[in-house]
């Protein structure tokens, strides 16, 4: 079976809003090779229309650092199951050949994904990969930690009801010149 990763930013003090923080070129070198190692990419509809079109121009662009065009480019090649009950497929497919738009039964779809076969599947995003953990589908958090403390906006996990407390090990950690810190946590 499949692993599924949830991957995320967040500022120092838990808020995951992307415009409360910053990225580098490590930054986005750090995502690259991580893109590189899953597929599929699974968001909501808010996180996929923030992501497409905005990284297949950046994919184009000459005048985009090498970091930035590396990591569109990965981004850009990998499948995408967005969860979504308003987008038409036919509109995603427009904007994005290896998109697919799922409004099935979350569970469900995620459970035939990790039983293929393939890489580890990647979610991001705040709603789905909050669902995904309230129903015990998450095997892998990756959670860089920026140096900002952003003072409001919304917080990872706000809302999530857990039956019992989720325990997790630390099995990697990462720093970046810029302060930025990886953890890499496995479910228990």
């Amino acid at each position: 079976m499949r692993n599924l990763i949830y991957a995320i930013n967040l500022t120092l003090d838990g808020c995951c809003d992307h415009t409360k923080g910053f990225v580098d070129d490590e930054l986005h070198e750090h995502y690259t090779e991580l893109l590189r190692e899953v597929d599929p990419l699974v968001y909501g509809r808010k996180t996929y229309q923030l992501m497409v079109p905005y990284w297949a121009n950046v994919a184009k662009d000459p005048s985009e650092t090498k970091a930035d065009r590396d990591f569109a480019e990965a981004f850009v090649s990998r499948k995408k199951v967005v969860f979504s009950r308003s987008l038409d497929s036919a509109e995603v497919k427009k904007d994005d050949k290896n998109a697919k738009v799922i409004s099935t039964d979350l569970r469900e779809e995620i459970l035939k994904l990790k039983n293929e076969p393939g890489k580890p599947i990647m979610a991001g995003g705040v709603d789905i990969p909050s669902q995904l953990t309230e129903l015990g589908l998450v095997d892998e958090y990756r959670i860089v930690v920026m140096p900002v403390i952003a003072g409001k906006g919304r917080r990872l996990f706000d809302g999530v009801n857990l039956p019992d407390k989720l325990k997790l090990r630390l099995v990697e950690t990462k720093s970046f010149k810029s302060g930025f810190v990886a953890l890499r946590y496995l479910k228990q």
